[in-house]
């Protein structure tokens, strides 16, 4: 093998080209972290490297699926805490445990020899995990990385992404929580159980012959369709959220330049503000606090779902009560402008045709292609397509109804809004856990233990239920 390095795109490629040897020195680079994760949640050798198996044999067959190879390490990690879930599960429903007691130990009779049971004994495993297990995961994991790791706290922080004074300070705290009896012992066995050669050839024993399960006669044409998707899928789907938002402020800026009083154009640029600045900095500051909490207080899977799912629906409540808002007044205003026979200061008719028609384009393309993104990134280009459709056949409809006087605009941009917010809620309820599994390379079975799909109906309805309330109330009282 050769004894250049390379990066972890590098060797994503070319297993994606089909080199073996290149997965092999994924696997090499990765077991010990990935086994060390098995084996702090099971707490038995055996048991901890067949999930790590499984682990790399999936990410083998979903390469394709993983986006961003420069996060392997972070997508490997998901897919064995996603295993180790499921495993767990599946244990618990049995009345066996994990480790055998110690008096039973010597009647057990040889199973088939492992690495990890070429270098210590069941006796010494079992004594391992006794002391081990009473240690909290956060304090567990880290001090079986440094063993295995040669003692490196360096290493340590780059695979469990975490300072290195973090790493420290969990390691003196780990130590303190074994007895002084067992300690040396500790250190010594966790050197001896990290995998070696044998695992990396295990691993490749059992691998497909493509890093795809749908994989056969017709890769070299699918590699040839990839290369000239390449482009679209690549490039230009992650960049459409962001066109999309340009597209939104010039759109806009053009409604500002055509109104023609000062107070009005003051109103319009405090909305761009609104929409274009504040929403989405409160967007990525929650996502932020929420990754930042999971890895503050080691939250599990299902527990970070459910607090980002929260954030979101609390960010869906807040941003639909101020678009509410926003749609009463505008119908107000217009009611006031059909009742005087005035044309409102911000009407598109103050606009040219062209200027008209990007107008209306650019703010349909700020409303739709973040969603447009999420599902070409998620690989389902038929929800992509239909939501394009959607967008397009919105933008036509809400030029001629632009056309058709004060009122019009003013129920089509509550019909537009209203069938807007129905569509998102479709396609999270329908289409979200398939995101989900295309992302972890994972099944729909697994994503639905961690992520029941019950939880965002129920949002969804509750929602639906809160805008409905708050459209009643804010209804205007007839004048006398």
């Amino acid at each position: 093998m050769s004894a250049v390095e390379h990066t972890d795109s590098e060797l994503v490629a070319r297993s994606l080209a089909g080199e073996r040897d290149a997965f092999s020195r994924i696997v090499s680079r990765y077991q010990i972290l990935i086994c060390s994760l098995a084996y702090s949640r099971l707490g038995n050798l055996g048991q901890s490297e067949d999930v790590a198996q499984e682990t790399f044999i999936t990410a083998w067959k979903h390469l394709r699926l993983l986006r961003e190879p420069a996060k392997l390490r972070s997508w490997l990690c998901g897919i064995v805490r996603n295993r180790l879930h499921k495993h767990v599960q599946r244990e618990t429903r049995e009345p066996a445990s994990y480790a055998e007691p110690l008096e039973t130990l010597h009647e057990s009779p040889a199973a088939e020899a492992l690495p990890c049971e070429q270098t210590i004994g069941r006796e010494e495993e079992a004594i391992l995990w006794r002391a081990l297990e009473r240690m909290p995961e956060q304090y567990r994991e880290p001090l079986i990385l440094f063993y295995r790791h040669h003692q490196s706290v360096e290493q340590v922080a780059v695979e469990l992404e975490l300072t290195g004074d973090a790493v420290k300070q969990r390691l003196s705290r780990g130590r303190k929580l074994l007895q002084e009896e067992v300690q040396a012992f500790v250190e010594k066995t966790l050197r001896l159980t990290a995998p070696g050669r044998n695992f990396s050839g295990a691993v490749l024993a059992a691998l497909p012959l493509a890093p795809s399960a749908t994989v056969g006669l017709g890769l070299a044409g699918k590699g040839a369709a990839a290369a000239k998707s390449g482009f679209i899928g690549v490039w230009l789907a992650p960049l459409a959220p962001f066109l999309g938002i340009l597209a939104g402020l010039v759109s806009q800026w053009l409604l500002v330049r055509a109104t023609s009083t000062g107070r009005e154009r003051r109103r319009r640029t405090l909305g761009l503000l609104a929409i274009f600045i504040l929403m989405p900095a409160s967007a990525v500051l929650g996502e932020y606090l929420v990754g930042y909490c999971r890895l503050r207080y080691e939250w599990s899977a299902p527990t970070a779902y459910m607090v980002r799912t929260v954030f979101w629906w609390g960010y869906a409540v807040g941003l639909s009560t101020w678009l509410v808002l926003q749609l009463r007044k505008m119908q107000a205003a217009y009611q006031h402008c059909e009742a005087t026979g005035e044309i409102p200061s911000s009407d598109l008719r103050n606009l040219g045709p062209g200027a008209q028609i990007f107008s209306v384009l650019g703010l349909n393309l700020t409303m739709y292609a973040w969603l447009i993104s999420l599902a070409y990134r998620a690989q389902d280009h038929a929800t992509a397509g239909i939501i394009a459709v959607f967008m397009l056949l919105m933008d036509g409809w809400c030029w001629l109804r632009s056309r058709a006087g004060n009122l019009a605009v003013a129920r089509a941009g509550i019909t537009h809004m209203t069938l807007y917010g129905l569509l998102i809620l479709a396609v999270l309820n329908l289409r979200v856990d398939v995101w989900m599994a295309t992302a972890r390379g994972v099944s729909l079975a697994e994503v639905h233990a961690l992520f029941p799909p019950w939880i965002i109906l129920s949002l969804s309805l509750a929602l639906i239920a809160w805008i409905a309330i708050f459209w009643t109330l804010t209804k205007p009282k007839p004048q006398v």
